[in-house]
């Protein structure tokens, strides 16, 4: 699904990659998931840009009344904005639910903001995200239901998964090297390349010694909820790291 407004500050698409869009149902067929569309669908979603704007992506995970996955959904945005990125999951669980003949749902989301926005207790003052917030307004209008519903992050912790699994194919990572969505403070993490962690306190070598120290790593990254996201490269297990905030 791709979505051609952009957040105020975004700088357009990167590169050209190929959008993947996953889908799975476990139902077997689609005669199965049109017999249940009668239900309540629960959607949880997430979205992340790795710089602000920067890389970005969105995760979904819909579940039917039941609590089985009915469908994964995750998508490669190229350069946007996090908030942008958080409205293109909302915007993908809309439509998938449309699509596939479903009247009620609610959407579960770790976006505060978005969340108020959509329930009108936040204005959105954001040029590049009204037109998002408008889509999201109309398409949610078509169904019978819908619901908007805040969680913390460790409640939409798939969804997640699947927003990073976008952002990693967009740029070209294996999944799983990089950390979670969203953007806080930009810190540089600085890491001695340690093979193994060392036995007992750290001791600088001593003139005359046994080899020369080990040459300083410096990684950018950002930091979500307390943990330490690297923006690109990776560091092996068991290293000792100092992060020094500029």
């Amino acid at each position: 699904m791709p979505i051609c407004e952009r957040d105020q500050g975004g700088y357009g698409p990167l590169e050209p990659v190929r959008l993947e869009r996953m889908t799975g149902n476990l139902f077997g067929d689609q005669e199965a998931v049109k017999a249940g569309a009668a239900e309540a669908l629960t959607a949880h979603c997430d979205g992340g840009s790795r710089g602000n704007p920067g890389p970005a992506g969105y995760g979904a995970v819909v579940e039917d009344g039941q609590g089985r996955v009915v469908a994964r959904l995750s998508e490669f945005l190229g350069v946007q904005t996090n908030n942008y990125a958080e409205y293109a999951g909302l915007l993908a669980c809309l439509k998938w639910a449309l699509e596939h003949g479903y009247k009620r749902l609610k959407v579960v989301s770790d976006s505060e903001l978005m969340v108020k926005q959509m329930k009108g207790l936040y204005k959105v003052a954001s040029p590049g995200l009204r037109p998002l917030w408008e889509e999201a307004k109309q398409l949610s209008k078509k169904l019978e239901k819908f619901e908007m519903g805040h969680t913390l992050r460790g409640g939409n912790k798939e969804a997640d998964r699947l927003a990073n699994e976008a952002m990693d194919r967009g740029m070209g990572k294996k999944p799983g090297v990089s950390g979670a969505s969203g953007v806080g403070g930009v810190s540089r993490v600085s890491a001695d390349a340690y093979a193994k962690p060392p036995v007992g306190p750290r001791q600088d070598p001593k003139p005359g010694g046994s080899g020369p120290k080990e040459p300083k790593l410096v990684l950018e990254g950002y930091v979500k909820d307390g943990v330490v996201h690297l923006l690109g490269g990776e560091l092996p297990d068991g290293i000792f790291v100092k992060v020094i905030r500029d």
